[in-house]
């Protein structure tokens, strides 16, 4: 992993930030798609938990996302409660290459089910990208409170 690497999961780090708090029941994840070096999109979980920081951060980044890197501050959901495209089929079917994730996501929603949409689809997936620092924001978060009824 390079400094690069660090210093562009560290700015989504800081996305999930500003929105820690607000987003409930969903977590605050922060996403920076990064193309030739340059950032082309970034994007923080929205108020009320929609829309994802993934989605944001594809929307922004266009064409520019295909062949680029995503840094994602939790894994990318494999499933929507909600229905429609989760964010791992989306960053697939925008041709992002790699995605760095700093920590993984126990959600009914994730737990696995995101990365290997990801190696699956052949993009190249690196979990524990920053994560001690990225676990404050996850903290008190609980899937299996928000989620009760949903298989583990």
């Amino acid at each position: 992993m390079s400094t690069a690497d660090q210093d562009h999961m560290r700015r989504a780090i800081e996305l999930a930030r500003r929105n820690l708090g607000l987003t409930a029941p969903n977590p605050a994840v922060g996403c920076v798609i990064v193309r030739d070096g340059q950032v082309v999109g970034e994007g923080a979980t929205a108020p009320g938990g929609r829309p994802h920081a993934e989605e944001q951060a594809l929307d922004r980044a266009g064409e520019a996302a295909r062949g680029a890197t995503a840094y994602v501050t939790l894994e990318p959901c494999g499933a929507r409660s909600a229905g429609g495209l989760s964010c791992s089929e989306r960053l697939v079917a925008a041709g992002v290459a790699r995605v760095l994730i700093a920590c993984e996501d126990a959600s009914p929603f994730a737990a696995g089910q995101g990365a290997e949409r990801l190696r699956a689809a052949g993009v190249e997936v690196q979990p524990g990208v920053c994560a001690a620092e990225a676990q404050v924001l996850y903290a008190a978060y609980d899937p299996a409170a928000i989620y009760p009824n949903r298989p583990k």
